[in-house]
């Protein structure tokens, strides 16, 4: 795995408890992510996720193992090769409008990480990063308020973009959109990673939303990953009781076989999830 852009070895993250109890919110949990690909972290909520994703931004404190950025073990760095470092990986959140300062104009916006990394003038890249993300060059004097929320989620995405990222963290990106927004902005971030190669690592509860965008799926259930393959072999046709249940869980525009899926959930609620299956 000499290509490897991201790796995470045998992380384990840990919470001290009221009562001096240590909570395990992540156990152990492996994987790797090469240029240009997309593996999605998928499971409900608590299930150690946007930790693990946290964890990779130096937000969370590692209990145990490693984390590496094209070699370099990253969980331990100074403050400032910690921030040459956040330059390489970004992060899309999932609520556009909160993670947009909403005093500043969006050319304000696009060009702060640009000023931050020794830019003089970042107007032409900041229509450069307009045009990538499909909004008119007028943006750039506007307020985030002006925007709808998937145009917002396109403006967090083209500051994700901003300073040539090698990896993008994507933390629930669309679970605050409409459907029909979703679809958009996937296609987006597809068209994105063509032109540019970036790699992503997408964060979201829903199987059925990261069997879009993903070349591989990794199941995490209380802090471990029970399943994880390619992204047609987990989303169709999954081996564990914990990504079946998921997989009943989304949504599909048909009542009849939603209700189906409801009742095949509720029976794979019964099934205690203890084997995994791993796909390099």
């Amino acid at each position: 795995m000499t290509d490897t852009v991201l790796k995470v070895e045998d992380l384990v993250v840990r919470y001290g408890g009221r009562r001096g109890a240590d909570t395990t919110v992540i156990d152990g949990v492996s994987f790797g992510l090469d240029p240009g690909e997309t593996l999605s972290l998928v499971g409900e909520s608590g299930s150690g996720k946007t930790t693990i994703g946290r964890a990779i931004l130096g937000l969370a404190p590692l209990t145990a193992g490693s984390i590496q950025f094209r070699g370099e073990t990253i969980n331990n760095l100074s403050r400032a090769r910690r921030r040459k470092v956040a330059r390489d990986i970004q992060v899309v959140f999932q609520d556009p409008y909160s993670s947009l300062n909403p005093s500043m104009s969006i050319g304000d916006i696009l060009a702060e990480p640009l000023l931050a990394a020794g830019a003089r003038d970042g107007r032409t890249r900041v229509q450069e990063l307009l045009d990538a993300v499909g909004l008119p060059a007028d943006s750039a004097r506007r307020s985030p308020r002006e925007f709808s929320g998937g145009q917002r989620q396109r403006i967090a995405i083209a500051r994700a973009l901003a300073l040539d990222p090698a990896v993008i963290i994507c933390d629930e990106p669309t679970s605050a959109l409409d459907v029909t927004t979703q679809a958009r902005v996937l296609t987006l971030l597809k068209d994105i990673q063509r032109a540019t190669g970036v790699a992503y690592l997408f964060i979201s509860h829903d199987l059925g939303v990261v069997n879009e965008v993903s070349d591989r799926i990794a199941v995490l259930h209380q802090g471990r990953i029970v399943e994880i393959g390619t992204a047609a072999d987990v989303a169709t046709a999954p081996e564990h009781p914990y990504t079946r249940k998921l997989q009943m869980a989304a949504p599909v525009a048909d009542p009849k076989k939603q209700r189906i899926r409801r009742a095949k959930r509720l029976n794979l609620m019964t099934e205690e999830p203890s084997s995994s299956k791993s796909t390099t």
